[in-house]
């Protein structure tokens, strides 16, 4: 049962894992009484450890907003950013912390990302263009219509934090697997239409390691906080090798430079800003 004070305050209880790999043989697992008040996150709690219980605790956090990624963890049983997850909102009585499955651990929460980065760079996830003089000294932007941006603008909110690889069994059992991160990525590229480097991702894609040693579990998708669906694009990377094996489709060009805009008129339906007072 959680004990109430008087102060609004509910005490938690962490079961933190803990594990130096300079000093200890194993992990072990770590219990904290944490003051809880409503509206305290995960990584929260672990910041009142920290502060006032035990400052040799380490984790990973950046933003505090679910944008960097980089305080996913495995809290109660499943991959979660620690910012964006109330500790009320999951439980009353006990939270269970552990790093990320599937990745080495540097020391207590933090997991090794080394190889996560390693296999993203693989794909080469930036755009690649055949104009290198453009690419490399631009003199404007690519033309991209709303309609082309549809295309691959859900993939493009991953944030690296690794929740995905965490939840694949395909990972679990083969760390040679590119992952649905990096496979997700490679099409976020692929469906841009400024992008004309297929036959450059094709290798590492469409390799033993790469889209067909996805067994469509579809956890990857069932964990990522961002709701990039990074199943989903390992399905369309495969679509698309059938598509181009069999001629139905063709790796186009890139869209061409935007031309500069000249002239311009104001949208009425937009309000004019107040006039400055200084």
């Amino acid at each position: 049962m959680s004990e109430q004070s008087n102060d609004k305050t509910t005490t938690i209880i962490f079961e933190v894992l803990r594990y130096n790999p300079e000093t200890d043989n194993k992990p072990s697992v770590q219990e904290y009484k944490v003051q809880v008040t409503k509206g305290m996150t995960v990584l929260d709690g672990l910041t009142w450890i920290k502060e006032h219980l035990d400052s040799t605790l380490a984790w990973r956090s950046s933003c505090r907003m679910g944008v960097c990624g980089s305080c996913a963890m495995f809290i109660n049983g499943l991959p979660r950013l620690a910012c964006n997850n109330q500790i009320l909102h999951l439980t009353d009585k006990r939270i269970v912390v552990k790093p990320l499955p599937n990745f080495d651990i540097v020391r207590d929460l933090v997991p090794d990302l080394d190889g996560f980065f390693e296999k993203h760079g693989n794909v080469k996830p930036w755009l690649i263009r055949k104009e290198i003089k453009e690419q490399n000294n631009p003199t404007a932007e690519y033309f991209q219509s709303p309609e082309e941006l549809v295309n691959y603008i859900q993939f493009a909110y991953c944030i690296k934090c690794g929740a995905c690889l965490s939840a694949c069994p395909t990972v679990a059992t083969d760390d040679r697997f590119l992952g649905p991160q990096a496979l997700a990525q490679a099409w976020r590229y692929m469906a841009d239409s400024r992008d004309e480097g297929d036959s450059e991702r094709e290798d590492p894609v469409y390799s033993q390691k790469g889209a067909y040693r996805c067994h469509f579990a579809g956890a990857c998708s069932e964990a990522c906080p961002k709701g990039v669906d990074p199943a989903f694009a390992i399905q369309l990377l495969k679509k698309h090798r059938f598509c181009k094996t069999l001629g139905k489709c063709q790796e186009t060009e890139g869209t061409t430079v935007a031309e500069p805009i000249t002239e311009f008129k104001e949208n009425p339906k937009i309000a004019k800003p107040p006039e400055p007072t200084l």
